[in-house]
């Protein structure tokens, strides 16, 4: 059996994530991924936007569009991190995309949409409602959400961060994003910021190492005789 998979260590209000993104949709054409929210911005890590940190998310920002080629929106820039009420949490985002994998397998499609709510439109991710808007986006059922999401609050959604957090201890991961690819020799560490604004090459770095897509030996006979 094929064990194949790229685990995705991540969090919905990591910059570095969202410069991330092209690399996770184009890996999710290969193989699969599985995401594991590490927590950044939960518990006494939860930030409200201060002045101190919109300097310091916008200097990092900048360096991530040039690695990247992503875009930051104007509704983030000169909305979202100007609006001192605005809290930073990503425990209720996380939960949202256990939501959305426990409905329907999900759970990444949710992030690329909540991800473009965050650093384009200057949405507030940590809201009920925003992540409601959101999952109806991808096309989810609003009300089968909303249940699926009070599910996935506190307890669960805490579980699987100490979950990701231990994984990151077992596999040196030190930060916001990390991969990981497991195969049937065991788990490699990927170096996520060498194929930064590179999708293709990741994926076709991946391909190379995923045994599905190696070619099938040779079957039958020609002229010169066969080749089994």
């Amino acid at each position: 059996m094929n064990k194949t998979r790229l685990h995705y260590i991540h969090d919905p209000l990591c910059g570095w994530c969202y410069g991330a993104a092209p690399l996770v949709k184009a890996a999710r054409e290969v193989i699969p991924v599985l995401p594991r929210g590490g927590g950044m911005m939960t518990g006494a890590r939860r930030q409200r936007v201060t002045a101190e940190l919109r300097s310091f998310v916008m200097a990092h920002d900048v360096s991530v569009a040039q690695a990247s080629g992503q875009r930051f929106g104007e509704g983030y820039q000169e909305g979202l991190l100007r609006d001192a009420t605005a809290v930073f949490d990503s425990e209720p985002p996380t939960a949202a995309m256990l939501a959305a994998e426990a409905m329907a397998g999900r759970g990444l499609d949710l992030l690329a949409q909540l991800q473009t709510a965050h650093y384009v439109d200057g949405l507030r991710i940590a809201d009920r409602a925003v992540l409601i808007e959101m999952a109806a986006a991808i096309g989810l059922d609003p009300e089968g959400f909303a249940q699926a999401l009070d599910q996935q609050l506190g307890g669960p959604v805490q579980a699987h961060i100490k979950d990701s957090r231990a994984f990151m201890a077992q596999v040196g991961a030190q930060g916001f994003p990390s991969m990981v690819l497991e195969t049937e020799g065991g788990l490699q560490t990927v170096n996520v910021s060498s194929y930064l604004g590179r999708p293709q090459d990741f994926q076709a770095w991946l391909r190379s190492r995923t045994p599905s897509t190696q070619a099938a030996p040779a079957f039958g006979c020609d002229a010169d005789g066969c080749a089994i």
